[in-house]
C-alpha cells in the first residue's frame, strides 16, 4: 500500500497544477511566445509577467527560508556542484526544441487540455526523452561525462547566492537579495502601464508565483521524514512528465508524487478555462513536416531539460526563486537556443540556415572598405629630393 503522505503530496499537486493551468490557459500566457515576442517584436510585456511571477516566488520562498520552514540545502537546485557543461548544453538544446514546439513542456500540457492532439504526441516524446536522459539509455553519457565538467564550491556550500555571499563575506544578505531582486521584478512588471490594463496577465504572473512558494511549503510539510530524505521541490515540467508517462505505462504507484500530480493538474485545468470559454478544439498536425518539427523538438526539450535541471518554469521561476546559480545560465542558454531555433524554422532548415550565414559573412569580408589613404602613407609626386649619396648614371651613348 502506497504510503498516505505521498498521495497526500499528488493530491497538493493536483490542485496546484488545476489553478496553474486554469489561470495561464486563461490569460494565454507562453513562456517561448514571451521571449519570441521580446527577441523578434521587441514587446516585453509576457515576458514582464514571468518577472513577476519570479519576483513574488523569490519574495516568498526566501521568506520560508528565512523563518525556517524551508532549508535550501535540501533542494536539488542548490546542491554544492554546479555541472556548468550539462546546464550549458541542455539550456541551448531546450530552447532550440521549445523554438520547434513552438511552447514548452508547461506550454504542451495547456495545449493538451484544449483539444490539441499535436501536444499529446510531444508530451510522449518528450517524457520519453526525459526519462531515458534521466534514468534510462542516456543517463550514462550525462552523468559519468557531462556532470564531470561541474564547479565544486568550497567547504561544500550551496550554489545559491545567499550563502556564497555569506560564506565570502561573513554577512547573511539573504533578506537583503530576497528584498531588492523580488522588489525590482515586480516593479519592472508593474510598472508598464500595459500590462496594468490586462488584469488577465497579470493574475497569470501573481498565481504562478504564488503556487511556486505553495509548492515549496507542501513538499516540505506534507513529506513524510521516515519514507526516505525530504526533498522540497515546486513546480517544473520535464522530469515529472518523464515520472508520469512512466507511471502510466509501467508502474501505476508512481502516481503518488508532487510533480505527476502537477502534470495532470495542468491539464485539467486548460481543459476547464477552454472549456468555460468555450474554446475546446480538436487540433492535429497539418502535414508530415510539422509532424518531425514537434517530435523532434519534443525530444530535444526532454533530454535538454534534463540537462538542464529544469525547465522555463523550472529553472526559470522555481530556481530562481532558490536564488540557485544554474538559473541565470539557464535563462541565457534557452533565450539563445530559442533564437537560434527560430532563425532556423526560418530559413528552413539548419543546413540552408549555415549556408546563408556564410555567404553573408562572405560578402561582408569582400565588401570591407579598405584602409584610408592618409598623409603619411599617401605616394608622393613629386620627384625626389637630390641625395648626397653617390648614385650610378646611365652610360653615355656612343652617337654623343
Amino acid at each position: 500500500m502506497q504510503d498516505a503522505s505521498a498521495w497526500m503530496l499528488a493530491l497538493a499537486g493536483l490542485c496546484i497544477g488545476v489553478t496553474a493551468g486554469f489561470f495561464v490557459r486563461l490569460a494565454r500566457l507562453c513562456s517561448f511566445g514571451a521571449v519570441e515576442d521580446a527577441l523578434m517584436g521587441g514587446d516585453t510585456r509576457r515576458l514582464r509577467i514571468f518577472g513577476l511571477a519570479l519576483g513574488i516566488a523569490l519574495l516568498g520562498t526566501q521568506a520560508l527560508v528565512i523563518a525556517g520552514q524551508l532549508d535550501p540545502d535540501q533542494s536539488n537546485y542548490t546542491a554544492p556542484a554546479l555541472p556548468l557543461a550539462s546546464i550549458a548544453i541542455g539550456s541551448v538544446l531546450f530552447g532550440v526544441g521549445m523554438a520547434f514546439v513552438g511552447t514548452c513542456g508547461f506550454g504542451s500540457l495547456v495545449r493538451l487540455g484544449t483539444g490539441d492532439l499535436r501536444s499529446f504526441v510531444v508530451i510522449l516524446v518528450l517524457g520519453g526523452a526525459a526519462y531515458a536522459t534521466l534514468r534510462g539509455m542516456f543517463s550514462g553519457v550525462r552523468i559519468t561525462v557531462l556532470e564531470r565538467f561541474a564547479v565544486t564550491m568550497p567547504d561544500g556550500v550551496s550554489t545559491d547566492f545567499a550563502a556564497l555571499t555569506r560564506y565570502y563575506t561573513g554577512i547573511d544578505l539573504r533578506a537583503l537579495i530576497a528584498a531588492l531582486g523580488g522588489g525590482v521584478l515586480c516593479l519592472i512588471a508593474l510598472g508598464d502601464k500595459r500590462l496594468r490594463r490586462t488584469p488577465r496577465l497579470l493574475a497569470s504572473g501573481v498565481t504562478l508565483g504564488v503556487l511556486t512558494v505553495i509548492g515549496w511549503l507542501a513538499t516540505t510539510r506534507l513529506a513524510d521524514p521516515f519514507a526516505g530524505p525530504v526533498h522540497p521541490q515546486s513546480l517544473t515540467f520535464v522530469s515529472t512528465i518523464g515520472k508520469a508517462v512512466y507511471a502510466g505505462l509501467l508502474n501505476v504507484g508512481n502516481f503518488a508524487d508532487f510533480g505527476v500530480g502537477t502534470v495532470f493538474g495542468v491539464v485539467a485545468g486548460s481543459f476547464l478555462a477552454a472549456w468555460r470559454a468555450d474554446e475546446l478544439r480538436w487540433e492535429a498536425f497539418d502535414d508530415d513536416h510539422e509532424m518531425r518539427r514537434h517530435v523532434a523538438g519534443a525530444a530535444l526539450m526532454g533530454v535538454g531539460g534534463i540537462l538542464t535541471g529544469g525547465c522555463t518554469i523550472g529553472q526559470g521561476i522555481t530556481a530562481g526563486s532558490m536564488l540557485a546559480l544554474s538559473w541565470p545560465i539557464a535563462i541565457l542558454g534557452m533565450m539563445l537556443g530559442a533564437r537560434i531555433g527560430i532563425a532556423v524554422l526560418v530559413e528552413g532548415s539548419p543546413r540552408e540556415l549555415l549556408r546563408r550565414r556564410f555567404d553573408t559573412w562572405r560578402e561582408w569580408l569582400q565588401r570591407r572598405p579598405q584602409p584610408a589613404v592618409t598623409a603619411a602613407n599617401k605616394p608622393s609626386r613629386r620627384p625626389a629630393a637630390p641625395s648626397d649619396a653617390p648614385h650610378q648614371t646611365a652610360p653615355r651613348s656612343l652617337a654623343e
